[in-house]
């Protein structure tokens, strides 16, 4: 059997609410990545997603369980520099607007990324950049000169500029046009396996999902409800709340109908 990159068991996350006890976010997750795996985790906004990929990242604490990463434990950084092993973890962010630094070149925050690379010679700054599909000679421009979808693509290629082993993009495409989501989501995935990493992509889109992931985990009210094969979810959904998540995609009809739901 394959060693997985990633083990969630049993994870907990709650906050303390002022006068009103606790909010449990997570509850009681459990799944595993492979190496050179994409698992997309899908479901609607508040379920948890957001919160299990900053856990998974150690940006928020846990309250029980565990996060095992190429079999170490995953603490919660606290004001330390984070530790080497974590530097193999890599997340996109939702915002493309707050995930750069206005003050310093594009140019200049991918080359920190390939400072920490276990091959430097894999990349170059020039080389990340046209493979997100941006020439060269923007590395000297800074993050005010891009339109969102490009400081996305930007963000990707930073993350991808330090060699992780793991990459996490916590709703990515969320922020972007619908005619960039798709392809920025097969972006993702494309440099990630060529690099050798898994990815987790989280998304309340199922459809964009189908399109990049192998396995899929649908979450619901902080846990995750059917965890398989993408297309064997997609297929033959098992759980009520997958099946009304695949109801609600768009028919392609021009009727302006939803599949599974009668009309009006």
């Amino acid at each position: 059997m394959t060693e997985s990159l990633l083990s969630v068991d049993d994870l907990r996350v709650q906050y303390k609410l002022p006068g009103k006890g606790t909010l449990t976010a997570v509850d009681g997750v459990n799944f595993e990545l492979a190496p050179k795996q994409v698992l997309g985790l899908v479901g609607e906004s508040g379920c948890g997603k957001s919160t299990l990929a900053r856990a998974v990242c150690g940006l928020e604490p846990i309250h029980s369980g565990s996060i095992h990463f190429k079999g170490t434990p995953i603490r919660t950084l606290g004001m330390r520099t984070r530790p080497a092993e974590l530097l193999r973890i890599q997340m996109v962010f939702q915002n493309p607007y707050a995930s750069l630094n206005p003050r310093r070149t594009v140019g200049s925050q991918i080359a920190d990324g390939l400072r920490i690379h276990p091959q430097r010679d894999s990349w170059t700054v020039a080389g990340l950049l046209e493979e997100v599909e941006l020439p060269a000679e923007v590395a000297n421009r800074f993050p005010h000169q891009f339109s969102g979808g490009q400081r996305q693509r930007i963000a990707i290629a930073r993350a991808i500029a330090s060699g992780p082993d793991l990459l996490i993009g916590d709703e990515p495409i969320a922020s972007l046009d619908a005619s960039l989501q798709a392809k920025v989501a097969q972006l993702m995935r494309r440099l990630a396996l060529e690099s050798g990493a898994s990815m987790l992509f989280i998304s309340h889109d199922l459809a964009v999902v189908r399109t990049i992931a192998d396995e899929v985990a649908v979450m619901s009210k902080g846990q995750i409800v059917e965890h398989g094969p993408v297309e064997q979810v997609w297929r033959s959904p098992r759980d009520p709340y997958t099946q009304r998540l695949l109801a609600a995609i768009p028919a392609v009809d021009g009727l302006g109908t939803l599949p599974g739901l009668p009309e009006d």
